[in-house]
């Protein structure tokens, strides 16, 4: 399986400007900037959709061993916070941290746990970040 996405920019990195489009169509033409990666701008950039990707997969990868276990999960909530941060004469993705919550009828905070920690070192995206990642799992009522 190939999913695919481009990325189009025109100018220079401060001044210039980007769109990205994806496959599905999901992203067409999403414009991107300098302002929306570097400063606190409004619209996209590819720390945010790395976060995206991140929370999605290990989401996924959560209800699978969930539903492995004998216990699928009502809802599963990620949210993943990715740093950038300036690295010696550039930037680099430091770190990401998993904030996910779940209902999870059956389970208890210790086994839901142990398998959130196997969905996070098994999530593929985990497997292709070169950061540490972090991660609080709480087991909703």
């Amino acid at each position: 399986m190939k999913r695919t996405a481009s990325a189009q920019w025109r100018g220079g990195l401060k001044n210039g400007k980007g769109v990205l489009t994806s496959q599905s169509g999901v992203l067409s033409n999403t414009p991107y900037s300098f302002g929306t990666r570097f400063e606190n701008g409004i619209g996209t950039n590819p720390e945010e959709l790395i976060g995206a990707a991140h929370a999605g997969c290990f989401s996924m990868a959560l209800a699978m061993m969930l539903e492995e276990a004998g216990m699928p999960a009502d809802q599963i909530d990620t949210q993943a916070t990715v740093s950038l941060e300036r690295v010696g004469d550039g930037f680099a993705i430091t770190s990401v941290y998993l904030n996910v919550e779940a209902r999870v009828p059956g389970a208890d905070q210790t086994t839901f746990a142990e398998i959130a920690e196997r969905a996070k070192a098994g999530c593929v995206v985990s497997k292709v970040l070169n950061a540490k990642i972090a991660m609080t799992a709480t087991l909703q009522s």
